[in-house]
């Protein structure tokens, strides 16, 4: 049974936010554009969501962009939220992560009752996912490699995810590659697979 997961898809990762990643509102668009064709290949949808309350050091003023960044996707703010251009009447649950860490992976959250996102797929009979979102050298990364460690049979749909550089991007996709995760497409803003 496979599952999509949605990883980060929020206002400010995309153009005008915070921390934008170029693409970021392409990639939200063909997200909803995929899922309206392809929604059926799916048993579950989930999407997961940075969530961040006081994430500690993970916010710097003089952020080196690595371990540390500029505020972004603060709990209740207008940058935390999906961006509008995604469609997220098929997702079945939001899997929120950070609030008091540094958190990439979707594997890292849990759900409003509090089930883990791996837990929560294993009880539904999931043992295939599809990762997509933003972005591809951070959360998708860190949530595919975490899904194959995990168990599920990943696979990354890079034309579905946007990267924040080519030189990070390129290196995220040589390391699911050597975790054996299925890679198809071309990331937006990062170099082909």
């Amino acid at each position: 049974m496979r599952a999509l997961i949605v990883v980060d898809v929020q206002n400010d990762f995309c153009e005008g936010g915070s921390l934008a990643v170029p693409g970021g509102s392409f990639v939200a668009q063909s997200i909803s554009g995929w899922l309206t064709i392809n929604s059926g290949e799916y048993a579950h949808i989930v999407a997961t969501q940075d969530h961040h309350i006081d994430p500690g050091r993970h916010f710097s003023d003089h952020p080196d962009f690595a371990d540390t960044w500029p505020p972004h996707c603060v709990a209740t703010t207008p940058g935390a939220e999906f961006h509008p251009d995604l469609d997220t009447s098929r997702v079945e649950a939001v899997f929120r992560k950070g609030e008091h860490a540094a958190a990439y992976s979707g594997f890292e959250g849990t759900d409003e009752a509090g089930t883990p996102l791996a837990d929560w797929l294993r009880v539904r009979g999931v043992d295939e996912v599809d990762v997509v979102g933003i972005a591809t050298d951070y959360c998708v990364h860190a949530t595919a490699a975490d899904a194959a460690r995990t168990g599920f049979a990943t696979r990354v749909l890079l034309d579905l995810t946007a990267g924040v550089a080519p030189d990070s991007t390129a290196r995220a996709i040589e390391d699911l590659r050597a975790a054996s995760v299925e890679l198809t497409g071309t990331v937006h803003g990062g170099k082909p697979a």
